[in-house]
């Protein structure tokens, strides 16, 4: 039997990361009742659904994503009553539940890689994926792990290496053997029948691997990340078998993360006929800044380019329309604060905000929102050792230390840009201690910026980020021009300004947004007077005048 539910092409979906949104008991790290706590606060934004990254029983090596036990909650964020709870209380809501499905890989410290490491001859034996030494003993091939260094540890006991794309204690599963994937679809049904709505699935188009394992080209030794991580020769099989077994039966929605991927790839993902996933969160459009094909990987910036980012999201736009969805997001657990990264986080922070959220909301997709984006949240700044992203303190040890292929200095530009850490500083609730998020002590450093932005103090400014929020969600509830909209960019070539249009069903909106800190001129072949109202404007004016405010943004309904 196959449910048929597409409730998620008209929603705007809430991302938590739970060991940072809200604690509820004082030791310092959010909780599963603590979130509870807040769904009022979500509510009265105005979105469909909540995600939660992991919750699950694990060690913590990468926050949750190297799981020990699937069908258990880690004792850090409470017992499986407490998550039963928050299921039933979000329905309540009107708020549906998407949990994240880390299927690639497990934690070290799960009973299927603990057996898995004893011998090649047990039950267990064939969960993971392992191979000889080459005859110098060296590992299997040059493939790297995301977090630095080799994709291969060895393992004493076994006598073999072990892959993991992330950290060591991170192995991956073997998506060949059958009970495998039979073992992630019993989890799967666990959770939907206990309520879960549907899946974010993390690097899912990773779990097919090519099983002769060649080497990179190369004219260095250093281990890389390459085309061969993503995408390989099993996974449309692995996703469509999970779609039959785990998916439709349930009518789950899923989003999938898809590292790699272009438009012509994402398509066999997400068009509907092939029975695989709803949408993808895609990563082009979020390394504009980072110098492709570095040995550095993500660690080597390069200016950013506007016109190199319009570039990509109207590709994305254009070549899915008619194909599949869009998972629109510039933010989430992975990602620094927009607003720093790409913005002017301190002249004008709010402005900076709800322009990116215009020409983000303005596209048709499904937007996500990540905590503390809807108050307009901003990057972190700390000394080294006080990351605690498993992924900075890895490649800085790889890069930095060992390789000596970037500077100390630039490693950490990068890490103040880029880093995963920026988006996991407690959730700021207001300008008491700890900006109202505990009340010990918290597991990572807050924001300093707490007292002037929190959401208490949004809440009362008549410039508020999170209201503006609540009018583009409402926006993409009623207006099917955003939703079904055809989508066209203008001025692909502007430095400043981020300009589309979306028509549909004789209607016009065109979506402008100046991306910079000077007034601009509205561009010519853009007539102002062809006008007939202002749908929302992030400044306080109603009218559309002859030019744009720095950081300005609107959705302005023209004649066709």
């Amino acid at each position: 039997m196959t449910i048929k539910n597409d409730w998620w092409r008209n929603a705007v979906i809430y991302q938590i990361y739970p060991k940072s949104f809200m604690d509820s008991n004082g030791d310092g790290i959010g909780d599963l009742r603590g979130i509870i706590s807040r769904l009022d606060y979500i509510q009265q934004l105005g979105v469909d659904a909540i995600w939660l990254s992991p919750v699950y029983l694990s060690p913590g090596k990468d926050n949750g994503y190297d799981i020990a036990d699937y069908c258990a909650i880690d004792p850090q964020f409470g017992d499986m009553r407490d998550m039963e709870h928050l299921i039933e209380e979000a329905h309540r809501r009107g708020l549906k539940v998407i949990m994240d499905l880390v299927a690639n890989h497990t934690s070290d410290q799960h009973q299927w890689f603990r057996e898995s490491q004893k011998s090649a001859n047990n039950e267990w034996s064939d969960y993971y994926i392992w191979r000889d030494a080459k005859p110098d003993g060296s590992a299997p091939n040059n493939w790297g792990s995301n977090f630095g260094g080799s994709a291969w540890t060895w393992c004493e006991s076994r006598q073999q290496y072990y892959l993991h794309y992330y950290c060591k204690e991170q192995p991956d599963l073997n998506w060949e053997n059958p009970r495998v994937r039979e073992e992630i679809y019993r989890i799967m049904r666990y959770w939907a029948q206990k309520g879960v709505d549907g899946w974010r699935m993390d690097v899912i188009t990773e779990i097919s691997k090519y099983t002769d394992f060649p080497d990179y080209p190369a004219d260095h030794t250093l281990p890389i990340v390459g085309w061969m991580h993503s995408n390989g020769p099993r996974v449309h099989e692995f996703i469509h078998e999970m779609h039959q077994q785990a998916l439709s039966p349930f009518g789950m929605m899923t989003v999938g993360e898809a590292p790699g991927s272009t438009p012509e790839v994402a398509r066999r993902y997400v068009e509907p006929q092939r029975e695989e996933l709803d949408m993808l969160f895609t990563f082009e459009h979020m390394d504009i800044d980072v110098l492709p094909g570095s040995i550095n990987r993500k660690w080597q910036l390069q200016p950013f380019s506007l016109p190199r980012l319009k570039t990509v999201m109207a590709k994305w736009q254009n070549e899915l329309a008619g194909h599949g969805w869009n998972a629109l997001y510039l933010a989430n657990h992975d990602r620094s604060r927009i607003v720093s990264r790409w913005g002017n986080d301190q002249n004008y922070r709010r402005y900076c905000a709800t322009a990116w959220a215009t020409i983000l909301h303005g596209m048709q997709g499904t937007p996500y929102v990540y905590q503390g984006e809807e108050i307009g949240m901003v990057n972190t700044r700390l000394p080294l050792e006080q990351y605690n992203d498993v992924e900075i303190i890895n490649n800085y040890r790889a890069l930095v230390e060992e390789q000596r292929t970037i500077s100390h200095d630039d490693f950490m530009a990068a890490v103040y840009q880029i880093g995963r850490d920026n988006a996991r500083t407690p959730m700021q609730w207001d300008d008491s201690a700890h900006a109202g998020f505990t009340t010990g002590a918290p597991w990572f450093p807050v924001n300093r910026r707490f007292a002037e932005i929190n959401v208490k103090q949004d809440l009362a400014s008549e410039n508020s980020v999170y209201g503006y929020y609540q009018r583009l969600i409402a926006l993409r509830h009623n207006e099917r021009i955003l939703t079904e909209g055809d989508f066209q960019l203008l001025l692909p070539d502007d430095p400043a300004l981020f300009c589309y249009r979306r028509t549909h069903a004789e209607r016009c909106w065109l979506v402008i947004a100046n991306l910079s800190d000077e007034e601009m001129s509205f561009p010519d072949g853009i007539k102002t007077g062809d006008s007939l109202r202002v749908v929302i404007n992030n400044y306080p004016r109603e009218q559309v005048g002859k030019t744009l405010s720095p950081w300005q943004a609107m959705i302005i309904e023209m004649v066709c």
